[in-house]
């Protein structure tokens, strides 16, 4: 097994099984042959090897770093997995300084006083007010991804079931749950919509819905209304606030990971930033020899 036989079949396996986007596979790509440049033959590298890229790669941003070794632990995984190596050496790939910072986050005050100003704004049936607490409650409620959400199409929407069927990264297609109040939203925006096309917020876009950039802008301007900064406002700060406060609430992370359409676990562990009082807190709470001690 030669090392470009190697890279092309994890390319292809990542394609086929994971979805992988066109601009994912070739970062991969760009990672693998990096670390062969830097240490030789990657199927055959040993545990010094994968260490020496340390200083090969000491000068990278913690991001860019983390990446890299992420590829290479996955691809490591699959030799393994495939029978090509008995032995997973990535453990000894340097490790980032530091995980990447979350966005800035909007605390549960700051999210009720965003619905509070919605609601309002909605309770005399206008279009646009309407159409604006739909967008609200998916982004919340359900954790969507700005492109995601403009580009629902009707069909999306079930007539009976509780979920939406939503296509993310890589084409890949996932159920998402919507909350009781959101189908609420939903079946107010729909008897307002009327017949403006297939998808689920029509615009006059090229695309023919709603624009990311327009949402960015409607949310900013609702947090403006609702005395909130809107420099701390947009549709990724309410996705990751929908995970955080999930998270919070006892969700378990694999849940997690289905509910965002993360492929890879280690992008949903980025929420396990919940402060250590309340994991104490839930430790003593809920452990069997804690209550025992009591």
């Amino acid at each position: 097994m030669t090392i470009t036989d190697a890279v092309e079949t994890f390319l292809a396996m990542l394609a086929a099984e994971r979805g992988a986007a066109a601009n994912t596979l070739a970062a991969y790509r760009r990672d693998l042959e990096g670390a062969e440049e830097a240490i030789g033959d990657l199927v055959h590298a040993d545990n010094a090897a994968l260490a020496s890229l340390g200083a090969a790669w000491s000068g990278l941003a913690p991001s860019s770093l983390a990446r890299k070794c992420s590829a290479l632990r996955q691809f490591y995984g699959f030799l393994v997995d495939e029978g090509w190596r008995k032995d997973d050496p990535s453990p000894a790939l340097p490790r980032p300084r530091a995980r990447r910072p979350l966005p800035r986050l909007l605390s549960h005050t700051e999210v009720e006083a965003l619905f509070a100003r919605a609601e309002e704004e909605a309770a005399g049936d206008k279009p646009d007010a309407v159409r604006m607490l739909a967008l609200l409650e998916l982004l919340y409620g359900s954790g969507l991804r700005a492109t995601e959400l403009v580009s629902l199409p009707l069909s999306a929407v079930p007539r009976d079931a509780p979920f939406l069927t939503v296509t993310g990264k890589g084409g890949q297609q996932r159920m998402v749950p919507v909350s009781t109040r959101a189908r609420k939203a939903l079946t107010r925006w729909l008897a307002l919509r009327g017949d403006a096309g297939k998808a689920l917020f029509p615009s006059t876009s090229r695309q023919g819905h709603l624009t990311r950039i327009r949402l960015f802008q409607l949310l900013r301007a609702l947090a403006a209304r609702a005395g909130i900064d809107p420099e701390k406002v947009s549709p990724h700060v309410l996705r990751h606030a929908f995970a955080t406060h999930l998270l919070e609430g006892g969700a378990d992370l694999r849940v997690l990971q289905t509910l965002l359409g993360h492929a890879d676990i280690a992008t949903t562990q980025i929420y396990t930033h919940v402060d250590s009082a309340r994991l104490v807190a839930l430790v003593n709470a809920r452990h069997p020899l804690s209550r025992q001690a009591s």
